[in-house]
């Protein structure tokens, strides 16, 4: 073989290898997530300035591929709006990419190295005509026993969940039945806050619970939490089992007080081979 023919060679495997170090470029920006949710009516959703109108949930929607974190918003004629913030993760296939160091830097600068956390996320949205006039069970901490079902006003607007008074409050007294079930069942159980005024009430990591089917009633003691800013908090439930995709849903606080309950179902999804 002569050196003409043998560098012509080796000049075609390079590009091969620097053209499936790059593959992500082909891929586009945006990677593509499911979004679902409570509103079963057409719904208008912002993913990173791109706009999609009058679609009906659960959607397929895509958002940026890059280092920042992706903001959704869902809105309709007949809920609040809700937001929804997409965290992203390193992509582990692009690891083979530093065998080629110019697709690898390629992958860096874009970021299309990156990916979103999850591929299924949830939204429950607040109805404008929700009156949250309900039967609210109050609990009894003297005797430890749960009192018979009444009427009651709404917590006191103002009245701020702290560590120098706990359980004192309204809100705190206001018992929440959480309740999360799977299929298959067996998935791990992680539940965090997530807020949109930190300043007030702040974010957490996530804190595991148990394995679904869970049930239990709790009251809430999330520091800084009233019922007036309790529309700006979320409670981010997420659900994982060896073999199939995590799963993430989020609950609106007011909405969680009001209906005395955070109830949801996950359909696990095999992950793709």
């Amino acid at each position: 073989m002569n050196l003409k023919k043998s560098a012509h060679i080796a000049a075609c495997i390079l590009s091969m290898l620097s053209i499936s170090a790059c593959a992500t470029i082909f891929n586009g920006t945006r990677a593509k997530v499911w979004l679902s949710g409570n509103v079963k009516e057409p719904v208008d959703i912002v993913a990173d300035n791109k706009h999609y109108e009058n679609v009906v949930l659960p959607a397929k929607i895509k958002v940026k591929r890059g280092f920042k974190d992706s903001e959704v918003t869902v809105s309709s004629p007949n809920y609040e709006s809700g937001r929804l913030t997409i965290g992203k993760k390193f992509n582990g296939t692009y690891i083979a990419n530093i065998l080629v160091p110019i697709g690898f830097a390629i992958d860096a600068a874009t970021g299309a190295m990156m990916k979103p956390e999850q591929k299924n996320y949830y939204v429950d949205l607040v109805s404008k005509n929700y009156s949250g006039q309900q039967q609210v069970v109050i609990y009894n901490q003297i005797n430890n026993q749960m009192n018979t079902p009444k009427a009651a006003q709404a917590p006191e607007e103002e009245e701020r969940v702290t560590r120098d008074a706990p359980g004192q409050t309204d809100l705190e007294k206001t018992i929440i039945r959480w309740y999360v079930d799977s299929d298959p069942a067996g998935a791990r159980v992680f539940w965090r806050v997530i807020s949109s005024i930190p300043q007030e009430v702040k974010n957490t990591n996530e804190s595991y619970l148990t394995t679904t089917p869970y049930e239990e009633t709790r009251s809430f003691n999330i520091i800084g939490l009233t019922y007036a800013n309790a529309h700006d908090v979320q409670i981010e439930i997420k659900v994982t089992k060896r073999g199939y995709e995590d799963q993430i849903k989020r609950f609106n606080v007011r909405q969680a007080i009001d209906q005395q309950e955070i109830s949801t179902f996950f359909e696990l999804v095999p992950v793709s081979e």
